[in-house]
């Protein structure tokens, strides 16, 4: 029996992490797994763990388990099987105040030195683990990229409008305001937003000061929801400085739409040549990328190069990689290939 902890469905109503592991799941005989989950109800057939404090420390397994993957580095009590951690990114080691950093450190450290393999997304994502964690670790890690859904593709029946894409979070590193100040010299275009939350008071204040009448808060969105964006979008802005992985950028590019991002952490490694890369993501660059987009054949050229980009991403090659993983580990195969 593999055993995941689904702390991470607690800790994040959607995201790149919960987003993995949904598709794991979903790959996985249901007879191989069993996932404890402390908060949210999930489908397949996932145990609940009745204290929501749990979530915050070691737990003690319930069933017999031959394998434990935690979704955000836990480590269970008194397992002696072996331990697989996925490490996704060192955005609290970079960006986030000491306290908040101390714990997270604290916690992601203690199950990478538990852990038999750690899987990271990204070769920048293992980069940064070999060098906040040094190098002994290095014989234990394996690149596996995060996939892309089929459900983003090409839509004949939209063309693009004046609509430019932000998705997910907003946080400083994120450089939303980046992208504002460079559409607010830009006033054919609209923002629209999608993920992150509803718009805090000060957001609000600072979009009305710079794109008036020019933005929208789209919510949260299901991927079908979301690929109709992506078509109809003039393309994705992804200012952010700093990604593990950024799943975004591939689902664009399936759904056929440009994307502008960042020359920075994992993000070359996942866009190659098809996105607009910037050097640093300012509100001068950003203009320059959208000008440059502006351009019928530049816009053609990058949603060509985003269409082969993204399709060398799937969920099945995420999950068959993992699965060889849980297999080498426990010696034995776990399930037939498709």
């Amino acid at each position: 029996m593999l055993v995941f902890d689904g702390i991470i469905f607690s800790l994040q109503r959607s995201g790149g992490i919960s987003v993995l592991f949904l598709e794991l799941f979903q790959r996985l005989h249901k007879d191989l797994f069993q996932v404890i989950n402390f908060n949210r109800e999930l489908d397949y057939g996932i145990y609940r763990k009745p204290r929501i404090l749990e979530r915050f420390r070691d737990f003690k397994l319930e069933s017999p388990c031959a394998l434990f993957h935690s979704t955000y580095y836990r480590l269970p009590e008194a397992f002696k099987g072996p331990v697989v951690t996925t490490v996704h990114d060192y955005t609290y080691e970079r960006y986030f105040g000491p306290v908040r950093k101390f714990v997270h450190s604290w916690q992601k450290n203690r199950a990478i030195f538990g852990s038999e393999k750690i899987i990271c997304v990204s070769e920048s994502t293992r980069a940064d683990l070999l060098y906040y964690t040094g190098e002994k670790y290095e014989s234990r890690c394996v690149v596996i990229p995060n996939g892309v859904s089929t459900e983003y593709h090409r839509l004949a029946s939209f063309t693009p409008t004046s609509q430019v894409l932000f998705v997910g979070a907003r946080a400083g590193y994120k450089n939303f305001k980046a992208l504002v100040l460079a559409l607010s010299t830009l006033p054919d275009l609209r923002l629209a937003v999608v993920g992150g939350g509803a718009f805090t008071s000060k957001e609000r204040g600072f979009l009305e000061a710079h794109l008036s009448n020019r933005y929208a808060h789209l919510g949260y969105l299901s991927n079908r929801e979301l690929n109709v964006e992506y078509n109809r979008s003039f393309c994705l802005v992804y200012p952010s400085l700093y990604e593990g992985f950024g799943i975004p950028i591939l689902e664009a590019m399936r759904a056929g739409c440009p994307v502008i991002a960042v020359r920075s952490s994992s993000i070359p490694e996942v866009a190659g040549d098809a996105a607009y890369l910037m050097e640093r993501g300012d509100p001068c660059e950003i203009r320059a990328a959208l000008d440059f987009l502006n351009s019928s054949p530049n816009r053609a050229e990058f949603i060509r190069k985003g269409l082969e980009r993204s399709a060398q991403f799937s969920w099945d090659r995420t999950f068959d990689r993992t699965l060889a993983v849980y297999e080498q580990l426990l010696g034995h195969q776990l399930m037939e290939r498709e």
